[in-house]
């Protein structure tokens, strides 16, 4: 475990950001790799598998409760120097994990097809169905994943969940052109195939993760008697979690929002927006890498009661994102047809992507901004005001989606400008309820000395 109550922060931000971010970037390639060899197959097969996109989104708000909840608990319990409680929170996790698992198959097949002919049309809602039955068992599996890694972030570690998803974005790019172009294999399984290949890459890692924790892990153990429901420790996971998890399920609305804004415009449009989002979300990547970092550290002062750490990283985490984030708009208003053109060489599909970019590109800095509260509201326990923010968002974005789709000459770019705005709104009001609870929660601490108790012996 590594004591992040002490040190600067900005060197444990980069240490926990580093790896987190190259884990990341192998995990994009799941679905790079997969809109690679998908997009290989036509318009249709892409729109499909770009269509499916939303449900992404509500696996990251259910997964969300799992993480934020897990890191919370465990990196306070950690500040607190206890032990005990940092195990228990770790242990009813893996038991909700299992539970939230279970239900991701069962609502997967009852699900996929009605919602996918909901957000597509014909040929391309067919396809995406078929991605989503074959991606079903890879979309359960991720919660064990997601779980075991939340609690290692929570104690400032990183680095195995890298290697692994290292490992098995490796077996996954294997996989994709087996899989789904039929290389060697001569029988191409198409979209089924590249559900089917991460499926199997995200199971592999679930049991590499297990030998690390069964064989490695001496602080985070696996005790079959705290695998009782604990209510309070779960009434806790979920209180943090669960907000956290609507701020992601938000995003899902607004994906589907815009799908279903965008429809008519046809399955260019849906192929062009499906790949200039991943592009997108690629990015993102060192931003969320850095936000996800923040959080065991915010956590750890927290629950140390030092006041001043807290906010010195939340600070720390802005700068660092927010420089980012700057630079990424400059490029994507120079070179937008970089990014498109590299997954599509469609001329149609690459004027929508480019549009989408340049216009998206200049909420990039409120969205580093978003991404710091959200990480601090996480390390302190309290993710309610970030779930008020997101919702604003939602309220200001939908409605006036909604308002143009009854438009007789709306343009897509149209919906693109209101993403904008709604972004600006969300990144204002989560900066001014950060504050409010930097005055209720913090304010009582400067007062008073850190506990005797806080500060952890180092581990690698």
């Amino acid at each position: 475990m590594k004591d992040l109550t002490k040190g600067r922060i900005a060197k444990h931000l980069v240490a926990m950001a580093v790896p987190i971010a190259i884990g990341m970037v192998f995990q994009t390639l799941y679905y790079l790799v997969d809109l690679y060899f998908v997009g290989l197959n036509g318009d249709v097969a892409l729109a499909g598998v770009s269509a499916a996109g939303p449900v992404a989104f509500v696996m990251l708000a259910l997964t969300q409760v799992l993480a934020a909840g897990t890191v919370a608990l465990v990196s306070q319990a950690l500040g607190r120097n206890d032990r005990s409680a940092t195990n228990l929170a770790f242990n009813q996790a893996m038991v909700l994990s299992v539970f939230c698992g279970f239900m991701t198959l069962i609502c997967s097949y009852a699900l996929a097809g009605p919602f996918m002919h909901v957000v597509a049309a014909g040929p391309a809602a067919i396809a995406g169905t078929t991605y989503l039955h074959w991606y079903a068992p890879g979309l359960a599996l991720q919660f064990a994943t997601i779980a075991m890694g939340a609690a290692l972030r929570g104690t400032g570690i990183v680095q195995p969940v890298m290697l692994i998803q290292m490992l098995t974005v490796i077996l996954n790019t294997v996989l994709a052109p087996v899989l789904i172009a039929g290389w060697v294999t001569h029988a191409p399984l198409g979209v089924a195939g590249a559900g089917l290949a991460s499926t199997i890459a995200i199971a592999a890692g679930v049991v590499l993760l297990w030998l690390y924790f069964a064989k490695r892990e001496h602080q985070l153990t696996l005790e079959p008697e705290q695998w009782r429901p604990h209510l309070p420790t779960l009434k806790s996971l979920l209180n943090i979690g669960l907000p956290a998890g609507g701020e992601f399920f938000m995003l899902f609305v607004i994906m589907a929002t815009i799908l279903w804004g965008i429809r008519d415009f046809g399955s260019v449009a849906q192929a062009g927006f499906g790949v200039s989002y991943r592009v997108m979300q690629a990015i993102f990547l060192p931003v969320l890498a850095i936000a996800l970092g923040s959080a065991p550290v915010v956590g750890q002062n927290f629950g140390a009661r030092d006041a001043a750490r807290v906010r010195e990283t939340f600070r720390t985490t802005t700068l660092l994102s927010a420089g980012f984030m700057l630079l990424a708009t400059a490029l994507c208003q120079s070179l937008p047809e970089l990014f498109v053109s590299a997954f599509t060489h469609e001329k149609g599909v690459i004027a929508v992507g480019v549009t989408y970019l340049r216009v998206v590109s200049w909420s990039f800095v409120a969205s580093a901004v978003i991404f710091s509260c959200s990480s601090v509201f996480q390390g302190i326990g309290n993710t309610w005001p970030a779930l008020a923010s997101a919702a604003l968002r939602l309220v200001t974005f939908v409605l006036p989606v909604c308002w143009l789709s009854a438009q007789p000459n709306r343009q897509l770019k149209d919906i693109w400008y209101v993403s904008v705005a709604s972004l600006a709104i969300q990144a204002l009001s989560s900066v001014v309820l950060l504050q409010a609870q930097f005055r209720k929660r913090l304010a009582p601490m400067i007062s008073e000395p850190p506990p005797a108790t806080a500060g952890l012996p180092t581990t690698n």
